[in-house]
């Protein structure tokens, strides 16, 4: 077969090493589905499914030759002798290296500093395997995760007694059931949506990305994507056990965080819609920081939900079992901080009110106060700063097409020059690119977007083409832009209708372990060659995937090689093939599964 790029190279000429290869490649995938365990509490057949679906002769062509790579020349050394990493004690089954409580607990509890992001130094993080708990099961595939979550994968029944009269969560046997109540919408979230759809688009697309802090496990979130919406939930580590980790287990985006001293990892103007339900979030305190810090992320035009006190405190202050003057106090000062930030009330029935944000900012000028604007050049540089109690201004040229037809319009911050050395052409190209290569991916795994991947990760998102190319309702891609990427494209992820997160690899993910079925890493090794090492990221990779989860990596042949060496000593499997437009190109690809292995298993599954 004739590969792009290289049509003269006598490759049809097979001799003995390229039938090895063949028969190799073959054989992995056989291998995969012998090692896979099946049934309820071990995980499923991907590899078998893998085998059953691989195209060899689309990959009969392998050359695991360095082409015209810095590496070329040097031995292949990724089958060498390399350490085995152990299983952590099992006391960290659950651990969140930055959002860990014992270290919680010794930062200043004002304003919520206590619950933010604090990472161990180098000398404490750990250099150890996080296993799964006894009993793991592969998660239900959606929907019916979003009703059902194994025990064993969150033995936590706290909740179920907490909130027993909300329907949040109830234990039935061996698997937790989640009725779709939630503290505000004790009798579902469909009917809490439908009302909340009386008053914002939520049927024609224009509403697509939103917001929600204070999830609990996020049936909010869960809900929406009856209507095509995609939230991004929010929760602290705290009291409410494993809220966070119940969200993802159901296949809810979601992770740890809180609205306390820094800034959101978000960029302004993010979100259509941002939802706070019970949420206990103090909105009027500090002149209104945390509605400022709101409306910085919410894009102009965008709708504000707040249910629960003081909303109404005429009519509830009994039910709520607080004092009337404190609860009146407390919506004067919501109302007065809405006022300043010039959003519009559109409807107050009930426990429930909604307001807008201006369109732009010339709706803003004929009020009696004037707010205090914020002076940052860029209002996207949000990782590890403070909150600052101003007022952001909306980037012009913000107007949005509806979903799914803004996916791949071009952005208007990419046409309007706001994210510099980006063109229309760079950003078609980019997209055209990731179809071509989900396209390739999908030849070496037919089961990606089957359903058997729910959460997918892409750790160097760039402009979200990868997402968009796999866009799917059986999955969601958490897009992540490195905060040492040379360009900030979250933004643009963000008007694509899709979601993401600012975060630098080399401190954890704010998540807990066993989160994602996918993930996806583009040039991410050869990004952070000279910020951290391989192992402290791949480690953390390791933390967040799921037992049998898969990975993609797509690098330079010379990184891949010391990814594969490290994967092998976390108990990944691991093949690399070519590029596909042949074996001429330095970029190669590598795609790992994890394997099946629990607490207290001395070797890891083959059977």
């Amino acid at each position: 077969m004739a590969t792009k790029g290289n049509p003269g190279d006598n490759r049809n000429n097979k001799g003995p090493v390229s039938i090895f290869i063949v028969v190799a490649l073959c054989g992995f995938f056989y291998i995969l589905g012998l090692w896979q365990r099946s049934g309820f509490g071990k995980g499923d057949s991907i590899a078998v499914e893998i085998t059953k679906h691989t195209d060899c002769s689309v990959l009969s062509d392998l050359n695991y030759e360095t082409h015209h790579d810095g590496d070329a020349g040097t031995p292949d050394d990724s089958d060498g002798q390399v350490k085995e990493f152990k299983p952590c004690d099992d006391r960290y089954i659950d651990y969140t290296p930055c959002h860990d409580q014992a270290r919680a607990m010794t930062f200043p509890r004002d304003n919520m500093n206590y619950r933010e992001r604090h990472c161990p130094p180098q000398e404490e993080k750990l250099h150890c395997l996080i296993a799964a708990p006894r009993g793991y099961a592969t998660p239900f595939p959606w929907p019916k995760s979003r009703d059902y979550v194994p025990y064993a994968n969150a033995p936590y029944k706290s909740l179920t007694v907490e909130k027993a009269v909300q329907n949040w969560i109830q234990y039935e046997g061996n698997v937790f059931r989640f009725p779709g109540g939630g503290t505000q919408f004790p009798q579902g979230a469909d009917a809490y949506i439908n009302e909340l759809a009386s008053v914002i688009p939520l049927d024609n697309g224009m509403v697509r990305t939103a917001l929600d802090t204070g999830c609990g496990v996020a049936s909010w979130g869960a809900y929406l994507f009856k209507k095509n919406v995609i939230a991004m939930s929010i929760a602290p580590r705290d009291s409410h056990e494993a809220q966070v980790q119940f969200a993802l287990e159901r296949g809810v985006p979601a992770i740890i965080g809180v609205l306390g001293t820094i800034m959101l990892p978000f960029p302004s103007g993010s979100f259509d819609m941002a939802h706070c339900s019970r949420c206990l979030i103090p909105w009027g305190a500090n002149g209104g920081l945390y509605m400022k810090e709101v409306d910085r992320v919410l894009r102009p035009g965008g709708y504000w939900i707040l249910a629960g006190p003081p909303i109404n405190w005429k009519h509830n202050y009994h039910a709520w079992q607080r004092p009337e003057d404190e609860l009146k106090e407390e919506q004067r000062q919501i109302e007065d901080t809405a006022k300043l930030l010039c959003w519009e009330k559109k409807h107050e029935k009930g426990e429930i009110a909604i307001w807008r944000k201006a369109l732009n900012n010339d709706e803003c000028n004929e009020q009696d106060t004037q707010p205090t604007i914020c002076e940052s050049a860029n209002s996207d540089d949000v990782w590890y700063k403070k909150m600052e109690n101003c007022i952001t201004p909306a980037k012009p040229g913000t107007t949005w097409k509806p979903f799914p037809e803004r996916l791949n319009v071009v952005p208007s911050r990419i046409t309007s020059g706001s994210v510099r050395g980006v063109s229309t052409e760079l950003f078609e190209e980019d997209n055209r690119l990731w179809k071509k290569h989900v396209n390739a991916y999908k030849r070496v795994n037919k089961i990606i977007d089957s359903g058997r991947y729910r959460n997918v990760m892409d750790m160097n998102a760039g402009f979200g083409s990868f997402a968009a190319a796999l866009d799917s309702p059986k999955l969601w891609v958490m897009n992540v832009v490195p905060t040492i990427a040379e360009k900030a494209t979250l933004g643009v992820i963000f008007e694509r209708g899709l979601i993401g997160i600012y975060h630098d690899w080399c401190e954890a993910f704010s998540t807990y372990p066993r989160t994602y079925d996918l993930i996806h890493a583009n040039g991410l090794f050869s990004l952070y060659k000279n910020e951290c090492t391989a192992e402290d990221i791949l480690l953390e990779m390791d933390r967040i995937l799921r037992p049998e989860g898969a990975v993609i990596f797509r690098d330079q042949v010379g990184v891949l090689k010391q990814v594969k060496r490290l994967a092998k000593a976390m108990r990944w499997n691991t093949k690399m093939v070519d590029h596909e437009d042949g074996p001429l190109i330095s970029e190669k690809v590598l795609y790992a599964v994890k394997r099946y292995w629990v607490a207290g298993d001395n070797t890891t599954s083959t059977d």
